[in-house]
């Protein structure tokens, strides 16, 4: 099918412009600038949903558009802009001949927050000029880059301990991210109308604490309720903890005191597959990974959904050989550039059971090979990903790349609970210097080195 998918910056519509390229669709990716993180195949067009001239060349032929767009980051008067994007997208979708429109909307009856009402009534504006609409509407969406996940891992990760307001134990029904992508490319053929989705399990968000801390392997959260602490309140305290963007996260937490649960059953084909919010909220830290591994190089310096970003780019003298150095990675501390800081980490690490070793398999190199304290992500001529074993802290990537005469050079790091922070936190002017100085080692390697042999390794802490 010919399809448009506007709001594909977002955290949804990154996923589903995947998905449909993936299934063989023709795919339109509306964005403001340049598409973040997408695809080979997906046509990229610059268009601005206020603005029905330009999205003519997007929605010409479309038999479908999808619709994620929504006004919280950018003004306070979110819900009016809403509702005159929606109508404006309408009338362009009815004059450009579009089959039908699918929109995300959101679960709850008769909500009193700004948020739920504004999405259902962008529901209504859509519709207004007489194209079919298909609106689904769900709860949480429990994946990693969610606005909803990313105060859900804050909180859980940062805070053992919790003050909680009354609406940790409001019913909600949250729904996996792949649960959700399988709902939108089957609303390709479901009946125009409003379908409710969500996950298999109704819970709360004091359940959803205690779900991610087991799946993270986090000891669980003390949570104490305190009932007169105000949605309004509770928002000012979220951001002392998260980094989440302060415009959307109050939005969401004043909609934490209505109900979002599936009340009207779902077409048969958009009833979600798999388990429940712990099956899921696994599933987003496992795919957030995959995300890491796909991503390293293009990831930029400092935090972002819950992952640390460190990155240097350095001049190479010799192209090929830093490109075959990489090859011979493992066996010696050396090889990594400050030796001695490594040694320390080494040693610091036995303190918490850690019991790293220098060491590489003797028949070669692959991906998936063990090699001292990573296993191998990637390995092809011009770069190398390696991945943690068993680092208490957290897990962490170190990535090189070799983009022409220059080598990049990133690290990532996703902390595991407050000790993972603080490992992060106290360590990291010196993570800076050490990896200035890992970089050069690297980039400054030529054929005029000796290089080690590949197959006799040392497991030595001095080698």
């Amino acid at each position: 099918m010919k399809l448009t998918v506007v709001g594909a910056n977002g955290f949804v519509g990154q996923q589903l412009v995947r998905r449909l390229v993936g299934d063989g669709h023709q795919v339109r990716a509306v964005v403001r600038a340049s598409l973040t993180d997408g695809p080979a195949g997906v046509q990229v067009v610059t268009g601005d949903v206020g603005d029905p001239a330009s999205m003519a060349p997007a929605l010409d032929g479309a038999d479908a558009a999808y619709y994620l767009v929504h006004s919280m980051a950018a003004s306070a008067a979110f819900r009016e802009m809403d509702r005159e994007l929606a109508t404006k997208f309408g009338v362009a979708c009815s004059a450009a001949g579009v089959g039908r429109i699918v929109y995300l909307g959101a679960l709850g009856e008769d909500p009193a927050s700004e948020h739920l009402a504004s999405r259902q009534e962008v529901g209504e504006s859509l519709a207004a000029a007489g194209t079919p609409l298909v609106e689904l509407r769900a709860a949480v969406v429990l994946g990693a880059g969610s606005v909803s996940f990313e105060m859900l891992r804050y909180l859980t990760e940062r805070l053992p301990f919790m003050v909680c307001p009354r609406w940790v134990a409001t019913r909600i029904q949250p729904i996996g991210a792949d649960q959700l992508l399988d709902a939108l490319v089957a609303a390709l053929d479901v009946p125009p109308g409003t379908h409710e989705v969500g996950g298999a399990e109704v819970t709360t968000y004091r359940a959803m604490i205690e779900a991610y801390a087991r799946a993270r392997g986090l000891r669980r959260r003390l949570i104490v309720d305190i009932p007169l602490l105000t949605p309004r309140l509770s928002s000012y305290w979220v951001d002392l903890v998260t980094p989440v963007d302060r415009k959307v996260s109050h939005a969401l937490i004043e909609s934490l005191t209505t109900e979002v649960v599936v009340r009207t059953p779902p077409w048969p084909s958009l009833v979600p597959a798999g388990g429940g919010v712990d099956a899921a909220i696994s599933q987003a830290l496992k795919h957030q990974e995959h995300d890491i591994e796909r991503t390293l190089f293009d990831r930029a310096e400092g935090l972002a959904d819950g992952v640390y970003v460190h990155r240097v780019e350095a001049a190479v003298a010799d192209a090929s050989a830093v490109a075959a150095n990489l090859f011979t990675v493992g066996g010696s501390v050396g090889w990594y550039g400050v030796a001695w800081g490594w040694q320390l980490r080494r040693l610091a690490g036995r303190l918490v059971g850690e019991r790293w070793k220098p060491g590489r398999p003797s028949d070669g190199l692959v991906v998936g090979s063990v090699v001292d304290w990573w296993t191998i992500a990637r390995l092809d001529h011009d770069a190398l990903i390696l991945r943690s074993r068993e680092w208490f802290p957290g897990e962490a990537w170190l990535g090189y790349e070799l983009r022409a005469d220059r080598l990049v050079q990133v690290g990532a790091f996703r902390p595991k609970g407050i000790p993972g922070l603080l490992y992060w936190k106290l360590l990291e002017p010196a993570h800076r210097v050490v990896f200035r100085r890992m970089a050069r080692t690297r980039a400054n390697f030529t054929t005029d080195h000796t290089s080690r042999k590949l197959a006799p390794t040392s497991t030595g802490l001095g080698h």
